[in-house]
């Protein structure tokens, strides 16, 4: 007898290009036939639909009314039994309303991810969401998290048991990225001088992410040594970035807005050194797909960045202080920018710790072995 294909309901708050929402696509695809899917945008936006390859079963569902709370907990209550989803997959707080329809359904099969927090908690979290998870979260099959940090606030915040959390770091298709090698062409095409030192961001332009502090950084660059600045990605915050580049002198002309990249490994090649510029991280595949693309670094010190990258980067993971935001980033940035050799020592050390611990299979691994657990109703031990 032939077993049903298990069928995964996952609920974001957007569908959108960013981290949490592309390693579903690659999860999805990685898992092959074993898995149907259906993905719900508490938005309406399904944009990271596109990276889908259509190989596999994944449909999208309505979004639901957003009148109000109450109504949108009983459009997700008669989702989940309409669909009657072997699992429930709920991504961060935006998505909390699945969880919390499938509570009052007495519905237990839920995995819960929390990969960090937006705008709004980056500098002090909101008691409400925090009662929130500490009431909910422990009923629910499991918590996935990718960072030692989220982890720690799982367990002094959340207060959840330390079996109920599972720490799995996101990994890449480490294959797939080779080391960087400066893309003529591709500069030709974006209009970069070939020995032009290039400095990369990668991300949405959300507020937390604060690519403004990037170019704020990258316009106190000493113009002189004739670096230029590739910046990839979409969001709200890409109107601001342009118009400070527009009417900065240093930055003006050398600075160049690509959009979202479904395929970014192209401008990784093309770039010298790469810049993480957030007021809140945990694990970002952006950093990861830069290491391995042996990039050096400059970042604030967010999240679980200083332990991802090679011990040669401490000094080049800056505080995140809001009264000089830029300046620490400049300097290190000024640094890499000025010395090639460095560039290179740097760059090869981070990319040799990204392929000892960072592939695709040991993620997708653990990913399905929780998904495998939660549609046969097993319970943890």
């Amino acid at each position: 007898m032939v077993r049903e294909q298990p069928h995964l309901l996952h609920v974001f708050s957007t569908f959108v290009p960013a981290g949490p929402e592309t390693r579903a696509v690659r999860l999805i695809e990685g898992a092959g036939h074993e898995f149907r899917h259906t993905i719900l945008a508490m938005d309406g936006r399904t944009d990271a639909s596109t990276l889908f390859s259509g190989k596999y079963d994944v449909k999208l569902a309505e979004a639901p009314p957003r009148a109000g709370s109450f109504a949108t907990l009983r459009r997700m209550r008669a989702l989940i039994v309409e669909l009657r989803p072997s699992a429930l997959l709920t991504y961060n707080w935006g998505a909390f309303d699945g969880v919390l329809a499938a509570r009052s359904l007495r519905y237990d099969r839920v995995i819960h991810h929390e990969d960090g927090f937006n705008a709004d908690e980056a500098s002090e979290f909101k008691a409400r969401r925090v009662w929130a998870r500490r009431l909910v979260l422990p009923r629910v099959h499991r918590v996935i998290v990718p960072s030692r940090k989220l982890e720690r606030i799982a367990a002094s915040n959340w207060k959840l048991e330390p079996a109920q959390v599972l720490c799995v770091p996101n990994g890449i298709d480490l294959a797939r990225f080779q080391p960087a090698d400066g893309r003529p062409s591709l500069r030709h095409e974006l209009g970069i001088p070939s020995r032009a030192p290039l400095v990369g961001w990668v991300g949405h332009m959300r507020l937390e992410k604060n690519p403004l502090r990037f170019l704020k950084a990258a316009a106190r660059i000493d113009p002189e040594l004739g670096a230029h600045f590739l910046v990839l990605g979409d969001g709200p915050e890409r109107k601001p970035c342009e118009d400070l580049a527009a009417k900065t002198p240093t930055l003006y002309g050398r600075t160049h807005f690509v959009g979202h990249q479904s395929d970014p490994r192209e401008h990784y090649r093309a770039m010298d050194a790469f810049c993480i510029s957030s007021d809140t991280e945990q694990m970002p595949i952006a950093l990861v797909e830069a290491m391995t693309s042996s990039l050096p670094v400059v970042t604030t010190d967010v999240g679980d960045v200083r332990s991802m990258l090679a011990p040669e980067q401490d000094d080049w993971v800056v505080p995140l202080d809001e009264r000089a935001s830029a300046w620490p980033l400049a300097e290190k940035l000024t640094e890499l920018v000025r010395d090639a050799t460095l560039r290179v020592r740097l760059g090869a050390a981070n990319r040799s710790k990204a392929l000892r611990e960072y592939g695709f299979e040991t993620m997708l691994t653990a990913h399905r072995n929780v998904w495998r657990s939660a549609t046969r109703g097993e319970v943890l031990r």
